[in-house]
């Protein structure tokens, strides 16, 4: 009898979950569980002030009310809460000047990882290829094999702020190119794309008849002095991409698995048919208590504030020592730090564990690109004298390092 898994498809049957190895990803198997058991901190998981309490006051308020009216023990519509729908179609508007008609444009999705899957399913037959900017999403170079796709990795450089190139996507097209897969503001890059660079882009699948998958998980999270450019609302866009949103960044409400994607009402039309099969529906407790979040998201103005005192802290800190750098973040509870100079990036996040018990993310989870770097989330624990402290104990393990490498 053969291996079982020879009858899984191939890029199924050569994943790791970790119940036969070790794996080293964070948020693979039991890794986050075992860390935590052994005291580590883990600033590895993109989950905004974990572990600390963190849920604004209306959207407990909201949860009690639905919990007390009963509705939540029942299945919502696959498609969404009609209700949930109209705010964002509204705040949508607001932000980016696309008018969503919410019962024809919107589907809401549990969680935008789900959402990222089920956006890109209906496009890519076997063979097919996904343009992918590197350093990205882990999941961005995973997905579209599993769905039978190739990935096509477009590198971006550091000397450029990772900024995007687009003679670097041109020259990777090929008759198989089917679609551009963005993150916008990137993860693990921490850069917002400008609207020079996005134009080209959409000029870019216009001309070749592409489509355009754009995760805007952290569209909430940009800095003063940038600007957040939605590719749907570029001219030409609006009838190519499928735009991946998500409550769990901004509104840090992560364990409420609330996201959702916009689309023209052709390429919807799709996505609401297929919603039972593919995702089924979202939470009802969880859609009825995100909708005061939406009424008023003032509070993220709160958690930006942190956010930018974290990313000042960590700027300083970390590029005061050898052989270290980062560039300033544009967006994102993010640090993206070059350690190339210490050794590799696996060595470093293993040292970290070990001399600092902070787990941080190796870039190579990132793309070719990432390699010699880690991810920080400067975004965990509420209290900013807690991720200080984490922070510290971490720049006094790289100095430590950089000593042992005579950079200092």
């Amino acid at each position: 009898m053969g291996n079982i898994k020879d009858l899984m498809r191939p890029a199924f049957a050569k994943l790791d979950g970790g119940l036969f190895s070790v794996t080293e990803k964070a948020d693979v198997g039991d890794v986050g569980q075992r860390m935590k058991e052994m005291g580590v901190a883990m600033m590895s998981w993109a989950d905004p002030f974990m572990p600390d309490p963190s849920i604004p006051d209306c959207v407990t308020q909201a949860a009690i009310e639905a919990l007390k009216g009963g509705a939540p023990a029942h299945y919502i519509m696959p498609i969404g809460s009609p209700e949930l729908k109209e705010l964002i179609a509204k705040r949508t508007q607001e932000r980016f000047g696309i008018r969503l008609d919410p019962q024809r444009n919107i589907i809401i999705n549990p969680g935008s990882d789900v959402g990222l899957m089920f956006a890109m399913a209906p496009w890519i037959n076997p063979g097919d290829e996904v343009m992918i900017h590197d350093p990205s999403y882990g999941s961005n170079f995973l997905n579209p094999e599993l769905l039978g796709g190739v990935t096509v990795r477009v590198p971006t450089y550091e000397e450029d702020g990772w900024h995007i190139r687009i003679e670097e996507y041109e020259k990777r097209l090929t008759d198989r190119t089917k679609m551009v897969l963005l993150t916008n503001p990137n993860n693990p890059t921490c850069v917002t794309y400008t609207r020079q660079e996005l134009e080209q882009l959409a000029d870019f699948c216009i001309r070749n008849n592409l489509i355009c998958v754009v995760d805007q998980a952290f569209e909430d999270t940009v800095f003063p002095g940038h600007e957040m450019v939605c590719m749907a609302s570029l001219p030409g866009m609006w009838e190519r991409t499928v735009t991946v949103c998500s409550t769990s960044k901004g509104m840090a409400l992560s364990g409420f698995r609330v996201g959702w994607i916009y689309a023209n009402d052709v390429i919807m039309d799709t996505y609401f048919g297929s919603a039972v099969n593919m995702q089924g529906a979202t939470g009802t407790l969880n859609q009825m208590a995100v909708m005061p979040a939406f009424e008023d998201d003032s509070f993220i103005q709160g958690y930006m504030q942190k956010y930018e005192n974290r990313r000042q802290y960590a700027y300083k800190l970390f590029n005061a020592i050898p052989g270290v750098s980062m560039q300033m973040p544009e967006a994102t509870f993010l640090q993206w730090i070059n350690v190339s100079q210490l050794g590799t990036s696996t060595e470093v996040t293993q040292y970290l564990i070990q001399e600092a018990k902070i787990c941080a993310n190796d870039g190579k989870f990132y793309g070719d690109q990432g390699q010699g770097h880690i991810r920080l989330v400067a975004g965990c624990f509420w209290d900013d004298a807690d991720c200080y402290a984490a922070m510290d104990r971490m720049a006094a393990a790289l100095w430590k390092l950089a000593e042992i490498k005579g950079l200092c």
